[in-house]
């Protein structure tokens, strides 16, 4: 096995969701798992949390074909699937028991023709413009798909824009809609299910979002959703990565180092090479703009970031092959996270975790 390891930190993870329990209190919560959960591995992840005595309520992912692949963990939670009913999902939908996103006529048409009891969660659009019944037709559609036999609603939701701003101002307009929403159909008497809309920005800084659920996802792997929210929350970074140096060559003043020429060194020096590259997704543009942690000491990337391999400036310390190298975690005050990568390519860290591939093994620790 490769030197390389993702080390995924179950117990952070825990903490993460019964803090994130905690601050809800007694709304229901569905944990977002989509994605591989962020990159972190999926079955390992959701099986940590149903471990919990207070176990999410559901678990939401992207598309269907993750669905299907919770659904054979045999969970007993129902699973939301946040991409819109479609001829290409209904199958494995109807098949698995799995919760479609509706908000169309043609999902309704789709439906009805399955002949088959399934339950729905109606997306409504309060502002994100994406998907989504618009706000203003939203009481309507939701009547109309509670009148037919085989639909059951389970529930409905929006999606904030901009939860994760200092500026609340127009995801406090979104969640009025959605209450608004909420208020008529109550006086209408028409059963929606569960009403949820916080996302993980919301949960931080917008108590008054949080429904009958709530939607955590990068808050569940440890990082806040933007540089913006509070930190409401304590939350535990879950995936750190560690490799191990592969060579050391000691290089005269003067010399350059990997693809392009773009690092030449300024005096006699060691560089070091680690098995990780863009391929496994450490970004080709953070060439020459990273650190790693050797020994307690940061040390910097040298050189053009290749598909399988990265270098680093280790001066005369006595670095050897075969040290321990963080690239992503800590050692003792010294750490390196996400938003530290984020910052470079100016994205956020849920792309960093993400874009961790399957080539790295993930080792998981209880």
């Amino acid at each position: 096995m490769r030197p390389t390891k993702a080390k995924i930190n179950l117990e952070n993870l825990n903490t993460n969701f019964l803090n994130i329990r905690k601050k809800v209190k007694t709304s229901k919560v569905l944990a977002v798992v989509k994605a591989n959960a962020y990159g972190h591995g999926v079955k390992e992840i959701v099986t940590s949390l149903n471990t919990l005595e207070k176990k999410p309520e559901y678990f939401g992912v992207a598309i269907s074909d993750e669905g299907v692949e919770v659904s054979k963990l045999k969970v007993q939670q129902p699973i939301l699937i946040f991409e819109p009913l479609s001829l290409f999902n209904i199958e494995e939908i109807v098949k698995y028991k799995l919760i479609p996103t509706v908000f169309d006529e043609s999902h309704i048409e789709l439906l009805e023709k399955t002949k088959k009891k399934v339950r729905v969660h109606v997306k409504i659009d309060t502002g994100m413009g994406r998907l989504g019944v618009n706000y203003s037709e939203a009481v309507s559609f939701i009547e109309k798909a509670s009148k037919l036999e085989n639909i059951i609603v389970d529930g409905i939701y929006t999606h904030f824009a901009t939860s994760d701003a200092i500026d609340k101002e127009f995801a406090n307009k979104q969640l009025l809609r959605f209450k608004e929403i909420i208020k008529t159909l109550k006086e209408k008497k028409i059963n929606y299910g569960l009403a949820h809309c916080a996302n993980s920005g919301a949960i931080l800084d917008m108590p008054d979002s949080y429904l009958d659920m709530v939607r955590p996802g990068i808050s569940l792997y440890g990082y806040y959703p933007s540089l913006e929210t509070s930190e409401s929350i304590k939350l535990k970074p879950v995936m750190s990565i560690e490799s191990k140096v592969a060579s050391v060559k000691e290089f005269p003043e003067g010399e350059s180092v990997s693809y392009s020429r773009l690092y030449f060194t300024d005096k006699k020096t060691k560089i070091i090479s680690v098995p990780m590259g863009y391929a496994d997704g450490y970004n080709r543009n953070f060439t020459n703009k990273t650190e790693c942690i050797i020994k307690g000491k940061k040390y910097k990337q040298a050189g053009r970031v290749t598909m399988d391999r990265i270098m680093f400036d280790v001066g005369l310390d006595n670095i050897k092959v075969g040290d321990d190298v963080i690239l992503l975690g800590s050692s003792g005050k010294l750490k390196i996270d996400a938003w530290d990568f984020s910052k470079i390519i100016n994205t956020i860290p849920y792309e960093i975790t993400c874009n961790i591939s399957k080539r790295v093994p993930r080792e998981y620790l209880k």
